[in-house]
Formats: C-alpha cells, structure tokens, sequence
C-alpha cells in the first residue's frame, strides 16, 4: 500500500448500520475500506460476507474503549497510507429500555463508549485526516429530543459556539457525577443516558468542525454529526421502521460528500439534510 491509494474507516462495523455503511463505502468509495469491529472473529466473519458479495474489504480490530488499540490502529493507518481520507465513528452502545441495571451504572457504561470512546478515536485520527477529508459521527435524533428535556441553562451551554471541548467533557462527566448521587432531575439533566451521551457526541462534532476550520483552514475537511434514524438494528430492536441499508444513507453521503463541496460542515444532519441544533 502506498499514500497514494485512498482509505475509509467504520469502527462498530462487524452488524447493523455500520456493516451497512461499510457495504456501501466498498460499492461506492475510491480506494480501500476498513471495516473494525471490537471483535475478532465477528469482524473477520463480517469481512467474509462481504467477499462473498464480491466486495474486499480489510479488516482491522478496533475497541474503541482501548486507547491501545485506538492507537495501534493510527499506527497501521500512518504506515500502510499515510493518513485517512474517510471516518465513520459509527461504534456505540445502548441499553435496552426495559434493562434493570441501576441508571447511574448505564450512564457511566454508555457515557465511556460512545462519548469518551469517540473522543478518543477523534484525539487519535483526526490529525491523521488527509485534505478534502471526511469525518462522520454517527449520533441520534434522540441527541435532539433530549437536549429539549435539559434545563435552559445546560441547552445554553450544549448550543453555544464558543464551548470548548474541555468543559463538554466536565459536562458529561457531571452527568455521571449526578446519576450516581441521585440529582441528575434537580440538576437539569433529561432522564436518558443514551440521549445524554448522543448530546456529547453531537456538540463534540460541532467544536472539532470549529477547530478544523480554524487550524486546517485550507484542507477543506468536513465533519459532522448525523442520525441515521431508527433502524432496525440490535441496539434499536425490531420495531424500527428503517432496515440497516436505509439507515445508511446520511453517513454515506456525508463520507463521500465531492471534494469541492464547503458545506455542511460543524452541523447535525438527518435524512441528508442540516437540522436546527
């Protein structure tokens, strides 16, 4: 492999929407396709189906909770190409809401792998990004839904343009903080981890796009935070009325947005459109 070939990268992508987006990266993507998952043998099973699609993906164990093998994977992504082209940050946990696990334990478990296990993955790899780069953070509507159920105060703080990321992270910290004593309700917050996380997730997009443009003004990298909507998934169940491929679509669009576009960048988008954060 040389720097010159291009390269795509799904973490989470061994099922569901991140198998999908990684399908479709392979149909639709000019150059290699990394699919990771935290899990050998069902990323290698993933990657095998895939080839028996006639697609060729490679495959690459990522867990995202591990900075050791985040930073294993940037090592392999520096010497094999030279950098990265496309991030899906696609990997993500939620309980289930009928699960008895005592709510503050759920915050802290869900807040680790899709809020600070993304951040990680971004610390790591987004110096990687090559220009004309694209960064995908796969959030959730629900990110929207419960940013309206938190106090005027923290919405204030979530949609300010000047948050850094130092204090998102001492506010998702707090919110942590406050499951575990029991105020999470009397200290503003909405009774949804996953919503909480997917908030942090959401407002992280914004301050990395920020920094971008004011760092790497003229590599024309966009990033932004999207929802796949619900989607029939093991996370989501079998309810949802999306399959997997069409929860797809708005990471997929985002990843291969054309090297000339400007926009959207910094911004919340579903059903490939820029939604009012």
């Amino acid at each position: 492999m040389s720097s010159a070939t291009r390269v795509a990268l799904v973490t989470g992508a061994n099922k569901g929407i991140g198998f999908a987006i990684a399908r479709d990266l392979c149909r639709q993507f000019s150059g290699d396709v990394v699919l990771t998952a935290r899990d050998e043998a069902r990323g290698r099973a993933a990657v095998q189906q895939l080839q028996a699609e006639g697609l060729s993906p490679r495959f690459h164990l990522l867990d995202i909770n591990d900075l050791q093998s985040i930073r294993a994977l940037r090592d392999f992504l520096r010497k094999e190409y030279g950098g990265l082209d496309v991030l899906v940050n696609n990997a993500g946990i939620a309980f289930k809401t009928d699960d008895p696990t005592p709510f503050h334990i759920q915050a802290e478990v869900t807040m680790k792998t899709n809020f600070f296990g993304t951040r990680d993955v971004c610390t790591e790899l987004l110096p990687l990004m090559k220009p004309q780069g694209r960064v995908v953070n796969v959030s959730s509507l629900v990110s929207l839904k419960a940013l309206k159920k938190c106090s005027p105060e923290l919405q204030q703080k979530f949609r300010s343009k000047a948050i850094t990321e130092e204090e998102l992270v001492g506010l998702m910290n707090k919110f942590v903080e406050d499951t575990k004593k029991g105020v999470h309700r009397k200290e503003g917050w909405p009774d949804t981890a996953y919503g909480v996380t997917k908030i942090g997730v959401t407002v992280l997009s914004r301050i990395h796009a920020r920094n971008l443009s004011e760092q790497r003004k003229g590599d024309k990298i966009l990033l932004n935070a999207c929802c796949p909507g619900w989607v029939r998934t093991d996370m989501a169940g079998p309810k949802a009325p999306k399959s997997p491929e069409e929860g797809a679509k708005t990471p997929v669009y985002l990843a291969l947005l054309p090297s000339d576009a400007d926009g959207p960048h910094g911004e919340f988008v579903m059903e490939k459109k820029v939604e009012q954060w």
